[in-house]
């Protein structure tokens, strides 16, 4: 396997195409892996040429981060390391000011993640969601003064409506401000709302689209089958919601999944290989990061990247 690099945005920072997201590492949410796994995976990804590396503070409590700094600390990676990490959600419950994405909040959530990294600085910075109240000139003006003050050096935002990105590029352009480099959004075959404005917004403007679900949660593995019952995945668990977000189980999904299937038959690839390679080729993507639970998720992820889809090939998927 190989693993090419790529300018993240407007930046000069260089990040392998596939990242290695941590959200799995951690039991605390009751699906996640354990220290040995993610330890093992940490390695394969490494040793597969990876350098790019996805957390946040929410993450299984705070886990996540403390085993990442644990494991680049280990290796002696952290020259090498791109370490990209998030805030906003509260994780001190009975304090107000321990959430959102206010400036007293952004203080404090770096100066923890800083400590359970095991670092001195974060190379992107992420707002993980929109509050809904925070004004974004407050938000731009105190990343910029992280970046100024050495503790970040660079920043981006997570899950934002396009309108919102748009005023924080124009905001940071008019200011002065440190850019927005990247934009971290759910994309996959079975969640293509960004190709509509945010995939030309990051090609104009320098943010570098950083994927996350590019399975779906698991259903464009083909873990899933509309008739199957069970506990195959963490999916499983939403077949029944109402909640628009894990509504996976449609019928035009389904079909996504049986073309799918039947593409990556004709390439002797998994459907995983094939659902990554595709979403990594789409405009606007600088990388996508791989969330797997078991070693052989990530090896068998890992090779996502070591052939082409044809352009008739592509063409089916895309018109599913």
């Amino acid at each position: 396997m190989s693993m090419n690099y790529y300018t993240l945005g407007n930046s000069g920072l260089r990040v392998s195409r596939l990242a290695l997201g941590t959200m799995t590492f951690g039991t605390e949410w009751g699906w996640g892996a354990d220290r040995e796994t993610a330890r093992a995976m940490f390695d394969a990804y490494v040793e597969a040429g990876g350098n790019f590396f996805d957390t946040a503070d929410l993450y299984t409590g705070g886990t996540a981060e403390t085993w990442l700094g644990e494991f680049v600390a280990e290796r002696g990676l952290r020259d090498k390391a791109v370490i990209a990490t998030k805030f906003t959600m509260n994780t001190e419950p009975g304090n107000p000011n321990a959430g959102g994405n206010g400036r007293k909040n952004i203080m404090r959530a770096v100066d923890a993640s800083l400590k359970r990294l095991r670092t001195d600085h974060i190379d992107l910075y992420l707002m993980h969601v929109w509050d809904r109240l925070t004004p974004a000139e407050e938000v731009l003006r105190t990343l910029d003064d992280l970046v100024r003050a050495g503790k970040v050096r660079h920043i981006g935002l997570s899950d934002v409506p396009a309108w919102y990105a748009g005023r924080a590029q124009a905001i940071a352009e008019l200011r002065g401000y440190e850019p927005v480099s990247a934009l971290q959004l759910e994309y996959s075959l079975a969640e293509r709302s960004i190709e509509h404005e945010f995939a030309p917004f990051a090609s104009r403007h320098g943010a570098g689209i950083m994927v996350w679900s590019p399975l779906a949660s698991g259903l464009l593995s083909g873990k899933y089958r509309p008739a199957q019952a069970g506990n195959a995945g963490r999916l499983d668990g939403f077949r029944n919601t109402t909640h628009p977000g894990f509504q996976k189980f449609s019928e035009h999904n389904w079909a996504i999944v049986t073309e799918l299937e039947k593409v990556a038959s004709e390439l002797d690839r998994s459907m995983a290989q094939v659902a990554l390679n595709w979403v990594a080729a789409q405009p606007g993507v600088a990388t996508v990061i791989l969330g797997a639970t078991k070693l052989a998720q990530l090896q068998d992820n890992l090779r996502a990247l070591d052939f082409s889809i044809p352009a008739e090939l592509r063409k089916r998927l895309d018109s599913v």
